[in-house]
C-alpha cells in the first residue's frame, strides 16, 4: 500500500506478506470507524472525532517517550538512521553532540547498508497535473538523473495535460535506462473528491492516497515524490533504506520539521491529531496520514530528516544538516517556494537553479554494463545516422535532419476552445531568444490563437519564463501555446520548429507566418471570413497575405490598405525583400493588388515564398533545410506539387519589422561551404520531388535551371 510523503519511501503491503507473515490493510477509509469519509457527511461527528483525538493526546505523549526509549536501547541502532537523534520525542536533536551523530551515522551507514545492485531498477512515483507542475517535474527529474547510477522507472500519475507534455518530453529526451509509464489521474478524482480540501495543490494533492488502485499490483517498492523537491545525492541511497524495514514497517517517513501539529503557531490553532510533530507526508493529506499513524506507529520507519529538508517557514530544518555533504533532499514545501525564510536559503536556491538551468542533453548518459530495453526511436535514429558519410563535407547539414531535439510542449498555461463555426485560424511562428521583443507586439495585432516554437537552451527557457511572467500583455493571453525546442547542434532547425508549432494547433486553419512580421489590425477576423468566402474547407487553397517591410524601427502602423499604399508611395514601406530578393514575392503581383477588390489567383514561380493560410492538414516543412535558405521555398513548391491554388487576398497585409541580421544569414553570406551545401540540398530535394510526383515535378527542375 502506498502511503505518500513528499520525500519518503514505502513498501507495498496490500496483497503482500510482511516480515511476520501478516498482511496489513492501511486504508485510511476502511481501517478507522471515525474516518473522514464518515465525518464529511456530518460536521457533528467530525467535531466529536477531534475532541476524542485531543483527549488521547496525553496518552500519546507517553507513547512517544516509550518509543524513544525503545530506540535508544536498541543495540543495532548505535550508528545510523535510528539513533536517538531521530527519536519521535526529540526530533532531530538539539545538542551539538547529537547533531554530530547525524553526520557520523550517515557516513558510517553508507558502508554498512546493503548495496543496491548495479543494474537494479529503482521505481519512482510522482503525481503531476497541469502546466506548472509539468515544469517542476523536469527540474526534479534532472536532479535525480544527475546523481543516479541505476536504471529508473518513473510511474507518473498525470492528467491529460501533463501526460501530453511529459510524454513528448521524455520521448524526445531519449535518456538511456529510463522507463516512463503513465496512469490517468482523472480516473482517480472520484476516489478523493469527497475529502475536504482547501490546500493550494487542489484535488491532485490527495491522489497519493489511492496509489494502490493505480500502480501495478506486482510493484513491491516505490519511492513517492512530490514535484517541488531537489535531490542532492544518488536516489539509490534512499532505495537502499528499504533493506532496513523491520516487522510491519511499510512506510519510510521524515518527521515534520515545523510546529504545525503541536498546535502553538497562533491562537486557536487546532490541527488534526498527530504523533508528536507528525510526519511530512504531503500537503493536505498529511492530516489524514498522521491520524492513521498516531494509532499505528509501528507502521513507520522514521527516516533521518536530511532526506526531507523542509524549506517552509517556522521549521527546524537547519538542524538536519551541518555541512553540504549532509544534504540529501531539499523540499520547497511552501507556497512561497524560493522566497521562503531560511538562514541558508541562498545556497538552496542556487542548488535548485543549477538544475533548473542545467542542460538536459548532458543527462543522456549510458549506464555501462546495464542492459536497457530496446527503444525503437533510438534504434531508428542510430540506423539513419550510420548510413551517413562522416567524410561528406555536408555531413553536419544531413545529420541535423535526423537530430531529435528535446521538446517541452505548452511551457506556459494554455486554454483555448476553437470557435464552433469551424473558421478559426491559428498564427504559427518560430523564434529564438533574440526575437522575444516581438511577442507583445504580435499579441496586440492578433487576438486569435497563436502557436510558437521557441529554440532555447535550458537557461534561456528560464529567462523566457521570467520575461513572460513579467509581461501583463503575455500573461493576459491564455490562447498562446509556447513550445520549447531545446538547443542542440550548430544549426537553427527552422523547419523542425515550424513543424512543432504546426502540429500543436487546435483550429482547422493556420496562418504560416514569421516572428518578424506584424499582421495588420483585424487580420484574424478577416481571415475567418475569407475561409468561408473561398470555401477553404472543401478546396485545396493557400491564401496569400501580401508582405511588406519597413526599414524604420519606429513605424506608425497603417490602419488600412489605403494608408499602406500611401506609405508605399512615400517610400516609408516597400514590398518585402524588394531590394535583395525580388523573386521571393514577385508572383504575388503587387501592381494588381493595389487596385484589387476581390481575391485573385496567381501561379507558382521559381523561388516563390509567400506567407499563406492553409488547412491544418497541409504538408510539413522539409527538415533538411536548416538555418538560412530555401526553407519556405521548398514548402511552397510542395504545396504547388500537391495542386494547391495560390489565391491573393485583396485586403490583407503584413509588415516585416527591422532587426539585426541573424547568425545563420551571416554564415550563409560568409561561408562558401555553407552555400555549396545548400545548393546540394536543393538539388537533392528537387530529385526527391521528381521521384515522388513524377512528370508534374519536372517543371521545378526547368524553372530552377532558367532562374
Amino acid at each position: 500500500f502506498y502511503i505518500p510523503a513528499q520525500t519518503h519511501i514505502n513498501e507495498k503491503a496490500e496483497g503482500t506478506s510482511l516480515a511476520d507473515g501478516k498482511p496489513v490493510s492501511l486504508s485510511p477509509v476502511e481501517s478507522q470507524p471515525h474516518s473522514p469519509r464518515y465525518t464529511a457527511s456530518s460536521q457533528r461527528e467530525r467535531e466529536s472525532l477531534e475532541v476524542r483525538m485531543r483527549e488521547v493526546e496525553e496518552e500519546n505523549r507517553v507513547l512517544r517517550k516509550q518509543l524513544s526509549l525503545a530506540q535508544s536501547r536498541s543495540p543495532s541502532h548505535h550508528h545510523g538512521n535510528h539513533s536517538k537523534t531521530y527519536s519521535m520525542e526529540e526530533g532531530t536533536g538539539d545538542s551539538e553532540s547529537l547533531r554530530a551523530g547525524i553526520v557520523a551515522g550517515n557516513s558510517s551507514e553508507c558502508g554498512q547498508q546493503p548495496a543496491v545492485e548495479k543494474c537494479e531498477t529503482i521505481h519512482v512515483a510522482i503525481v503531476c497535473a497541469g502546466y506548472n507542475a509539468s515544469r517542476d517535474v523536469v527540474t526534479l527529474v534532472k536532479s535525480v538523473l544527475f546523481h543516479r547510477r541505476n536504471p529508473l522507472h518513473f510511474h507518473l500519475i498525470a492528467d491529460a495535460i501533463a501526460k501530453q507534455i511529459l510524454a513528448t518530453l521524455f520521448q524526445t529526451w531519449m535518456v538511456p535506462a529510463v522507463r516512463i509509464d503513465f496512469y490517468d489521474a482523472d480516473e482517480l478524482k472520484s476516489e478523493v473528491s469527497w475529502i475536504p480540501n482547501k490546500h493550494y495543490s487542489g484535488i491532485y494533492g490527495l491522489m497519493k492516497l489511492v496509489l494502490t488502485k493505480t500502480l501495478p499490483s506486482n510493484l513491491e517498492r516505490v519511492i513517492v515524490l512530490d514535484t517541488d523537491i531537489t535531490f542532492a545525492t544518488d536516489i539509490a541511497e534512499l532505495w537502499a533504506v528499504f533493506h532496513k524495514f523491520k516487522g510491519q514497517q511499510v512506510l519510510g517517513l521524515v518527521e515534520n520539521q515545523s510546529d504545525w501539529y503541536l498546535g502553538n503557531l497562533w491562537k486557536n490553532h487546532r490541527p488534526w491529531p498527530a504523533l508528536g510533530r507528525g510526519y511530512n507526508t504531503g500537503k493536505v493529506r498529511t492530516d489524514i496520514f498522521n491520524a492513521v499513524i498516531k494509532q499505528n506507529p509501528f507502521l513507520v520507519y522514521q527516516l533521518p530528516c536530511f532526506w526531507n529538508v523542509q524549506l517552509s517557514d517556522h521549521t527546524r530544518s537547519e538542524q538536519c544538516y551541518r555541512d553540504v555533504s549532509d544534504l540529501k533532499v531539499i523540499h520547497w514545501n511552501s507556497p512561497k517556494k524560493l522566497r521562503v525564510k531560511n538562514k541558508h536559503v541562498e545556497f538552496f536556491r542556487n542548488l535548485y537553479l543549477t538544475f533548473l538551468e542545467y542542460d538536459g542533453n548532458l543527462l543522456r548518459r549510458e549506464l555501462f554494463g546495464c542492459p536497457s530495453e530496446t527503444d525503437v526511436n533510438s534504434e531508428n535514429l542510430q540506423k539513419q545516422l550510420s548510413e551517413l558519410d562522416e567524410d561528406d563535407l555536408c555531413y553536419e547539414f544531413r545529420r541535423e535532419r535526423f537530430t531529435v531535439h528535446r521538446t517541452h510542449l505548452y511551457f506556459l498555461h494554455y486554454e483555448y476552445e476553437p470557435a464552433s463555426d469551424n473558421t478559426d485560424v491559428t498564427l504559427v511562428a518560430q523564434l529564438s531568444m533574440d526575437r522575444l521583443q516581438m511577442l507583445e507586439a504580435i499579441c496586440k495585432h492578433w487576438e486569435g490563437p497563436i502557436s510558437l516554437a521557441l529554440y532555447l537552451s535550458d537557461a534561456e527557457a528560464q529567462q523566457f519564463l521570467r520575461y513572460a511572467q513579467g509581461s501583463e500583455v503575455l500573461m493576459s493571453r491564455h490562447n498562446v501555446g509556447y513550445h520549447i525546442v531545446y538547443k542542440e547542434g550548430q544549426f537553427y532547425p527552422v523547419n523542425l520548429l515550424r513543424n512543432v508549432a504546426m502540429k500543436h494547433i487546435s483550429t482547422p486553419y493556420m496562418f504560416l507566418s514569421d516572428i518578424d512580421f506584424l499582421p495588420m489590425y483585424g487580420l484574424y477576423e478577416y481571415l475567418r471570413k475569407s475561409v468561408i468566402q473561398l470555401d477553404l474547407a472543401n478546396t485545396k487553397k493557400a491564401l496569400i497575405i501580401p508582405a511588406f517591410e519597413t526599414l524604420r524601427y519606429r513605424l506608425s502602423f497603417p490602419k488600412s490598405k489605403a494608408e499602406l499604399l500611401s506609405m508605399l508611395d512615400m517610400g516609408t514601406l516597400f514590398t518585402f525583400r524588394y531590394h535583395v530578393w525580388t523573386k521571393g514575392h514577385a508572383p504575388t503581383n503587387f501592381a494588381k493588388w493595389r487596385t484589387a477588390t476581390t481575391p485573385y489567383r496567381v501561379e507558382w514561380e521559381a523561388d516563390f515564398e509567400p506567407y499563406v493560410v492553409v488547412r491544418k492538414d497541409c504538408p510539413e516543412y522539409d527538415r533538411r533545410f536548416v538555418g538560412f535558405g530555401w526553407n519556405k521555398v521548398a514548402h511552397i513548391m510542395e504545396l504547388d506539387a500537391q495542386e494547391y491554388e495560390f489565391t491573393v487576398l485583396p485586403n490583407a497585409y503584413m509588415i516585416h519589422m527591422p532587426h539585426a541580421p541573424s547568425f545563420d544569414i551571416t554564415k550563409f553570406r560568409s561561408n562558401k561551404q555553407y552555400r555549396i551545401c545548400l545548393k546540394t540540398l536543393k538539388e537533392e530535394f528537387q530529385q526527391d520531388m521528381s521521384r515522388h510526383y513524377g512528370f508534374a515535378a519536372l517543371k521545378y527542375l526547368t524553372a530552377e535551371n532558367n532562374s
